[in-house]
């Protein structure tokens, strides 16, 4: 069986293969990459046969093509987004204030494609400070790459999902922006027609206590 999933999963998902594989005997393939990559991939006809990605919109448009099996669509997991420095950093008690007219650089996923992106180019625009740090964006591909630059010292700021900072050892959170300021992050999942017929059992396992112990352990939140 082969999943197809957000970047930002990799590491939790990771361990769940590896726990569903030890209780059913059936390896999972796993294949990341930023959801709209991810979803063009399933498009073109892509061997999926778990999809899950990091945006509803993006599900919606497979969903749209009709590349969804009917009635396997759900609301998996939400998240938050947090701003990260490189581990050894400075302190500074406005850091993203401290970048604007800076030489430095904030990195976010390429809006375009990137979920994590996206949500963070709301953020940005809701919060007032879009305008002063617009100048200072490099954009990457995916979620993973965002956090590699910082990790890098490539960029000094960077706006990743709270999931991509727990257990990141080149990284640190130096923003957690208000819950009245978050977007709603939702993580659909769905299986693909024509999926294999143990997609149905990886769904199952994907919501049961394992799984949720697994996405807890990783910052996610989860939907039950």
């Amino acid at each position: 069986m082969t999943v197809f999933a957000a970047a930002s999963l990799t590491d939790a998902l990771g361990e769940i293969a590896t726990a569903y594989q030890r209780t059913s005997g059936q390896p999972v393939r796993l294949s990341f990459a930023a959801s709209g990559a991810v979803a063009r991939q399933i498009q073109a006809g892509a061997p999926a046969d778990v999809v899950i990605l990091a945006d509803t919109v993006w599900m919606d448009r497979l969903q749209a093509a009709d590349r969804l099996a009917p009635g396997t669509r759900s609301d998996l997991l939400k998240n938050t987004l947090v701003v990260i420095a490189p581990s050894d950093a400075p302190a500074d008690a406005d850091p993203l204030g401290a970048l604007a007219g800076s030489r430095g650089k904030l990195a976010i996923g390429d809006p375009a494609s990137v979920p994590a992106g996206a949500y963070a180019r709301t953020w940005l625009q809701t919060s007032g400070r879009w305008s002063s740090l617009r100048a200072s964006l490099v954009t990457a591909a995916d979620v993973r790459a965002v956090r590699t630059f910082v990790e890098r010292g490539e960029a000094a700021l960077g706006i990743v999902y709270r999931s991509d900072a727990i257990g990141a050892d080149g990284v640190r959170i130096v923003v957690e922006p208000p819950e009245a300021e978050q977007p709603a992050i939702v993580y659909p999942v769905a299986a693909t027609r024509g999926a294999a017929g143990n997609a149905q059992a990886f769904l199952a396992f994907l919501t049961g206590p394992e799984a949720r112990r697994i996405f807890i352990a990783h910052g996610f939140r989860t939907r039950s």
